[in-house]
């Protein structure tokens, strides 16, 4: 929704199809009842033709939360969904108007509306107040684990060893004994994957093609990949991956780099930088470094630190990778790995501890508004 008092107070496009939204006006999306959502506007603006704005016909007869509830249940317990009418694969499943109005909602006396809504608020700010303190655990267990990534690989694992200037600013100081190389000395090649048109060499099957979306620091996702017909794979060899060779996201997380695992051997990749496997260090180490805060500086622009949002493949040619011996690099990979894995596993548990009390607040609220949960007793308190 846009807000009529922002931009100096001026219509700067045309809202002839827009609907006008009061402070307090109910907006629902019901063109989409996948994703849609419905809530209680806080500004005076316009919303699309895609939401539906409405008021309380009675304010003596019902509670505005308690309405709000009620309707966002709907939503999240898919109830709407029944009614609706579309293409739910175009996610364009709506809710007529008709079958709006000929809803029909459990209605309780007004002050037991208000007592189910405060009793609501109360409890889920309990919920939400744990969630956002899971959410803060993930923020901290990810940083903790940039932190061990970017240590590792430039100071080693031994906190005795001697150090010295790297000659580079932003790297400071790395193990005496250690080098500093470009990743064009480091890798036999670094090109890129297809960039000219690559959908049309998709096919319904033949060879696993990757593209940015199955790239994550450090991991290959294989969800919603694409394939390639035999004949372009043919054509397009120059970009074909072997195991061990590495790929890093050329736009939108710039740098982003996986190893190409066994299974994999032989694909392809659509706008990669491909980082083929050193010929005498240890890939593992090379894409532990390349996802440190240490390489993210290197894919800065020069304004502001701000990421860069494409990468190409003079940039990634250029990098400056600290290198120690292979040996050493393969000690630094194995502590990495083990340490992430404790990390990421701690992760996952906060991220179950949040989809439970997202289930915990969703039944709290079904159970509240249905009668399941007798509020009855706070208003006798209330009474008292």
């Amino acid at each position: 929704m846009r807000d009529l008092e922002s931009n100096d107070g001026q219509l700067s496009m045309d809202y002839s199809k827009y609907q006008f939204v009061e402070v307090g006006d109910f907006a629902m999306n019901h063109m989409d009842l996948l994703t849609g959502y419905v809530d209680l506007s806080p500004i005076k603006g316009v919303t699309s033709p895609d939401y539906r704005v409405f008021t309380i016909r009675d304010p003596l007869t019902i509670d505005d939360s308690f309405l709000l509830f009620l309707l966002q249940m709907g939503y999240k317990n898919k109830i709407f969904y029944a009614y609706g009418q579309g293409s739910s694969q175009l996610g364009r499943w709506r809710l007529p108007t008709e079958q709006f109005q000929d809803l029909c909602f459990p209605l309780p006396p007004l002050n037991e509306q208000t007592a189910i809504s405060d009793f609501l608020d109360q409890e889920i700010g309990k919920i939400d107040e744990l969630i956002a303190e899971q959410e803060r655990l993930i923020e901290l267990l990810n940083e903790k684990r940039q932190a061990v990534i970017s240590h590792a690989v430039t100071h080693g694992l031994d906190p005795d060893t001697p150090m010295k200037d790297s000659g580079i600013e932003w790297l400071g100081q790395i193990p005496e004994h250690w080098e500093v190389k470009r990743l064009k000395y480091i890798s036999p090649e670094i090109t890129v994957g297809i960039v000219v048109e690559p959908s049309k060499y998709y096919a319904e099957e033949g060879i696993p093609a990757l593209r940015s979306l199955n790239v994550a620091p450090g991991a290959v996702k294989t969800e919603n990949m694409v394939f390639l017909s035999v004949e372009a794979h043919d054509l397009h060899k120059k970009s074909m991956l072997r195991a061990g060779d590495l790929v890093a996201v050329r736009t939108g997380q710039p740098g982003t780099t996986a190893i190409i695992p066994p299974d994999l051997d032989g694909c392809n990749c659509i706008d990669l930088i491909i980082i083929r496997q050193p010929s005498q260090g240890c890939e593992k180490y090379l894409c532990w470094y390349l996802v440190s805060d240490f390489a993210v500086i290197q894919f800065s622009s020069g304004s502001g630190g701000a990421i860069q949002q494409h990468f190409n493949v003079s940039t990634a040619m250029d990098l400056i990778v600290p290198v120690p011996d292979r040996e050493e690099q393969m000690l630094i990979s194995s502590f990495i790995d083990i340490e992430t894995v404790k990390l990421d596993n701690l992760t996952a548990e906060a991220q179950r501890a949040i989809v439970l009390l997202q289930e915990r607040r969703s039944a709290l609220i079904s159970a509240a508004v249905t009668g399941q949960i007798d509020v009855r007793p706070l208003l006798d308190k209330q009474a008292a």
